[in-house]
């Protein structure tokens, strides 16, 4: 089984965004224009809007306009947007704009206006409708028609896309349109990262990914429990813009997304907060305030895509086992049963695969585990002699010497191999890579004490480190 989501990310290591100046935090406000795209029997649907207005709680109306609703939407088009304009225009802020297609349309006055002031217009889909119900189909055609349409409006295909009220297709459906830099359609992470999908021809192909937000976002003035008044909004952006640029002076600069809507932001009560915050931001030297098509072009060009090597999670079982079948020493019966397991992207790394192996091997009847344990070789022993070892434990008797030996410890390595696995039944199994021939020798004398059940706990310990150190070999950290 293949759990296609993926839980690691960049794990405890993200890249150094390198983001212009050497800035800490990257900061991206996003207008999202909306209004005159929601649902309206005007617009042929079943019923009225009922999301992300003053109403909270409005339920559709089927079948009826709801003239409240319809008007509350008209205000951000004929006020809240012209002093959100004002406001960055004023401020000199770089300005990304979520464009709902038949939203832009019916508004040229605010489309010229956008153009004027140089903000990039991103498609926000054809229309502001929940799409988690509509067939892949449907879905798809809404999508290329809302290309077509920004087009005819704006005089440019747009290169960004967010649909915002999404199925589980649409990240896939925007990628595989192939003319959008970046998708927006997620709020997994603070960074861009690549999507890989399957392209028509069966090759691998890459989106590049720019996360959105849903908390740094005046949609909370209209969600229960959101934010009452601006200060309520102006301290929970300042408490992750300094955040972030705490993290950021510290080596770990991230992006910090900003949603504003004009029929909530515009409001002359909360947009206050807003400018404030602008003010806040702009006082900080290491800022880079940039648009959405900046930030997807700085990311090509500092952290381009690189195709990965074949991904366990995306293997076929002779090829997972082929590649892993020796990691637990003569032993593929633990790397068949892992491919058995709900194996994901987390699993890709050394840490995520050897995790999953573990598990098998945790898992398996105790003379399951003994077999694995009499499967590694003596220390110095009669295999290596022979040149018989796996190339894995070749290798790793290297590291610690132990192929060098001089007749003496040849002779004090025989006599504890003969003693230990008397007493135990097994050899004697340590991880020796990063180990000296003294510390493994004082090792081998301290545990050769040890009772039976202490030393099968320890050997089992023992093996599992072997795999991890194998797999670092292998595979990403």
């Amino acid at each position: 089984m293949r759990y296609e989501r993926d839980m690691r990310g960049y794990g405890a290591n993200p890249p150094d965004a390198k983001w212009p100046g050497g800035a800490h935090v990257c900061v991206q406000f996003v207008v999202n224009y909306e209004e005159g795209g929601e649902n309206c029997v005007l617009h042929g649907d079943k019923a009225s809007e009922a999301f992300l207005s003053e109403i909270v709680g409005a339920a559709p109306w089927v079948g009826q306009r709801h003239w409240n609703m319809e008007s509350i939407y008209e205000y951000g088009a004929r006020v809240g947007f012209w002093r959100l304009l004002n406001l960055f225009r004023d401020s000199n802020v770089p300005i990304t704009c979520y464009g709902v297609a038949t939203a832009l349309a019916r508004s040229p006055d605010q489309v010229a206006a956008m153009q004027q002031a140089g903000w990039e217009i991103a498609s926000h889909g054809l229309r502001w409708i929940d799409y988690r119900d509509h067939t892949i189909e449907d879905e798809r055609r809404d999508l290329e028609e809302a290309v077509k349409l920004h087009y005819e409006v704006t005089g440019a295909r747009p290169t960004g896309w967010y649909e915002g009220r999404t199925s589980a297709n649409t990240v896939r459906l925007a990628a595989e349109e192939g003319g959008f830099e970046y998708v927006s359609d997620t709020y997994a992470d603070e960074l861009p990262y690549w999507y890989e999908f399957d392209g028509p021809d069966g090759e691998t192909r890459p989106q590049l990914i720019i996360p959105y937000t849903l908390d740094a976002n005046d949609m909370r003035f209209a969600t229960p429990q959101g934010f009452n008044s601006g200060d309520q909004f102006f301290a929970y952006l300042k408490d992750s813009f300094d955040t972030l640029y705490e993290e950021g002076r510290n080596g770990r600069p991230a992006m910090m997304n900003i949603g504003l809507h004009c029929r909530l932001i515009g409001r002359p009560g909360r947009v206050a907060a807003l400018k404030r915050f602008v003010d806040y931001v702009k006082s900080h030297d290491k800022v880079w305030l940039a648009r959405r098509i900046d930030i997807a072009r700085h990311w090509k060009e500092h952290h381009p895509y690189v195709p990965q090597a074949s991904r366990p999670s995306k293997m076929g079982f002779e090829e997972f086992v082929q590649r892993f079948g020796s990691i637990f020493e003569h032993s593929p019966w633990v790397a068949e049963r892992a491919y058995e397991l709900e194996l994901s992207p987390a699993h890709d790394s050394a840490g995520g695969l050897h995790n999953a192996l573990c598990r098998v091997f945790r898992a398996a009847s105790e003379s399951e585990r003994l077999e694995v344990l009499k499967a590694h070789p003596d220390l110095a022993g009669r295999l290596a002699a022979a040149k018989r070892l796996t190339p894995e434990s070749t290798r790793e008797q290297a590291s610690a010497g132990l192929d060098a030996l001089t007749d003496k410890e040849r002779e004090l390595f025989t006599k504890l191999n003969a003693a230990y696995v008397t007493t135990f039944g097994f050899p004697f199994i340590i991880a020796v890579k990063g180990k000296t021939k003294d510390e493994i020798l004082a090792a081998f004398e301290k545990r050769i004490g040890n009772s039976r059940a202490e030393e099968f706990a320890t050997a089992c310990e023992q093996v599992e480190r072997i795999a991890l150190l194998r797999l670092k070999d292998m595979l990403p950290q």
